[in-house]
């Protein structure tokens, strides 16, 4: 017999939406916006779950004074997300991939992912990314424990809208993300069929 190699999965610039059969208390009824996925694993944010911080009491606990508060008002009234549960103390920033920062990752041409403090200064300084979300921790997933998780129907997967991630509500983050699949978000169902 002839072995044939599946083709590799390669989900980097989309989301993996939760299914209602997730219980997770964690990932259930997020959006999680997958930064890297490869053969060693991958790593995401959760773009719809929001901390009780927003970023300017997070740049002022990182003792960065806003140099331009009202020019800046807008941006730094958001809330900062809750990224997923690991490195929790860290700092995550999803942003249009302008500037060069110490620790950034290139996405994609809408979108850069950088942990360097020096994003935060800028941003504090009113020269940083006007679209940029916010995260404390992020989301891993070891070498094939991603596709084990897809394939038990735990996530539906659909390329990445930035403007889900930057411009729409948090709150509407998930029915938006679901609507690029093409479908009404309340049709989704826990069940899962299997032919």
């Amino acid at each position: 017999m002839i072995a044939v190699d599946k083709p590799e999965l390669k989900l980097e610039d989309h989301f993996l939406i939760a299914m209602p059969s997730m219980l997770d208390p964690i990932f259930g009824g997020t959006v999680v916006y997958l930064c890297e996925h490869n053969a060693d694993g991958a790593l995401g944010i959760i773009i719809n779950k929001s901390t009780d911080m927003t970023l300017d009491s997070l740049l002022d606990k990182i003792d960065l004074k806003l140099e331009i508060e009202h020019k800046l008002l807008p941006l730094v009234t958001r809330p900062v997300m809750f990224g997923g549960p690991v490195q929790i103390e860290r700092g995550f920033v999803l942003h249009e991939p302008v500037g060069q920062f110490s620790s950034m990752l290139r996405v994609n041409e809408h979108v850069a992912l950088t942990t360097s403090k020096d994003i935060l200064e800028t941003v504090a300084a009113g020269t940083g990314p006007q679209q940029l979300l916010v995260s404390l921790g992020c989301a891993g997933w070891s070498a094939g424990q991603l596709e084990q998780e897809i394939g038990r129907n735990g996530w539906l997967t659909v390329r990445a809208d930035p403007s889900i991630i930057f411009d729409v509500p948090v709150e509407q983050r998930f029915a938006a993300a679901v609507r690029l699949l093409g479908f009404d978000p309340m049709m989704l169902t826990a069940e899962a069929g299997h032919a």
